[in-house]
């Protein structure tokens, strides 16, 4: 039998969809205290690929990534998704969203985003969370799926998620030095 090797700790980011400045500020307030400083923001990016969110947040809605500084062992993932869907349901208005949370993390293979929703393509992981992988890294930029949702998939995020690659990675050589 093969000896099990271990995990190599991941960065994690938020796709955070909101309409009101002040939301994305409240959401990213309560983000940092939970898992420490950011390293990226990413610009604005319009969410216009879907009306699915129309009705509950309004128009306008506008997505930007962030992402934390310290690397983590993917397994967090579960809890990161639930205190996501807390941090939501604490800044809502009147039983509306004001910002919609979408925690995921990358690696140098792959982007991984938690779901509470499964699919034939998702992964169950724990306590009603799966895990979509919604790309992978090939020649030289992470590569959607079929699945992708549709704005991960037009690529308008490719530029953001290769800044979060290229700081992953001079971490990542880091830890690894350490660890030898």
């Amino acid at each position: 039998m093969a000896p099990c090797l271990p995990v190599e700790p991941v960065k994690y980011f938020v796709a955070v969809l909101y309409r009101d400045p002040a939301a994305l500020d409240r959401a990213r307030r309560e983000l940092t205290e939970r898992w420490g400083i950011l390293d990226f923001e990413s610009p604005d990016h319009p969410f216009d690929t879907t009306n699915y969110y129309r009705a509950e947040m309004g128009e306008g809605l506008q997505r930007r990534l962030l992402s934390f500084d310290s690397l983590m062992p993917p397994t967090e993932l579960v809890g990161m998704k639930l205190a996501c869907n807390e941090i939501e349901n604490s800044l809502a208005d009147s039983g509306k969203r004001t910002v919609n949370l979408d925690c995921g993390y990358l690696d140098h293979h792959k982007v991984v985003l938690a779901s509470a929703k499964g699919a034939g393509h998702k992964l169950y992981l724990d306590r009603g969370i799966w895990g979509d992988i919604t790309s992978r890294w090939q020649n030289g930029a992470y590569r959607p799926f079929e699945w992708s949702f549709p704005d991960f998939k037009d690529l308008r995020y490719q530029a953001e998620l290769a800044a979060i690659r290229a700081r992953y990675l001079a971490q990542r050589k880091i830890v690894l030095s350490h660890s030898i």
